[in-house]
């Protein structure tokens, strides 16, 4: 179980506005993370990853506290262990598709697993650069999922994708999911693009 009670100042150009999340998530569950832009989706993940601190609030999972600003607790990241889906991929340049998931994982059989399913075995000594978008999608998520984390978070990590790609994609991964007892959430504004997949939601909108 993963309980979540935090307040987060967001810059607006409305003026100030706060995130604000108190809700709990089921170990193995996968949650879409919806709502406005600006509300704060990509901050809550990085709250939750421990790259942002929120002004107020904490974290807990399966017992152990994570984050609580009142005793001053914040695991680093290193130590939280979350399986990260950026955005913008945060890929390395200088390294091949093959070495983004040996730098996560020393196993073998389990690195040409994932490349298979990202449908990527071809091109795996290919760096991002000599990538579409599309392919470097999918190697920022397999990168993620390649350490097996417990708690995955994914910041619309299908938008690069074309439809017949998406579908084989989330299917494979809806399979992977539940094989690791993953808990996921997945921030994404394309609300059909995850049915099937997640069994909750979580809407996000600032406060003033």
């Amino acid at each position: 179980m993963i309980s979540i009670n935090i307040e987060k100042k967001l810059k607006a150009y409305s003026g100030q506005q706060w995130l604000k999340i108190d809700h709990q998530f089921a170990d193995s569950s996968i949650t879409k993370i919806y709502g406005p832009s600006g509300a704060g989706k990509t901050t809550f993940l990085k709250i939750i990853a421990g790259l942002v601190v929120p002004e107020k609030g904490g974290i807990t999972v399966d017992g152990v506290t994570w984050l609580n600003t009142s005793s001053k607790i914040s695991l680093s990241p290193q130590k939280r262990l979350v399986g990260f889906v950026f955005q913008n991929y945060a890929l390395f340049p200088n390294m091949t598709v093959q070495e983004h998931l040996e730098y996560a994982s020393n196993d073998a059989q389990w690195i040409q697993r994932l490349l298979k399913i990202g449908k990527l075995e071809t091109l795996s000594d290919h760096k991002p650069e000599y990538l579409s978008g599309g392919q470097q999608q999918r190697l920022a998520i397999l990168r993620a999922i390649a350490i097996r984390p417990k708690l995955l978070l994914m910041d619309e990590p299908f938008s690069a994708l074309d439809p017949k790609m998406k579908s084989a994609l989330i299917a494979e991964l809806k399979l992977l999911f539940a094989e690791l007892k993953m808990t996921v959430l997945i921030v994404s504004h394309n609300p059909q693009e995850l049915e099937g997949l997640v069994d909750g939601e979580l809407l996000i909108n600032a406060e003033e």
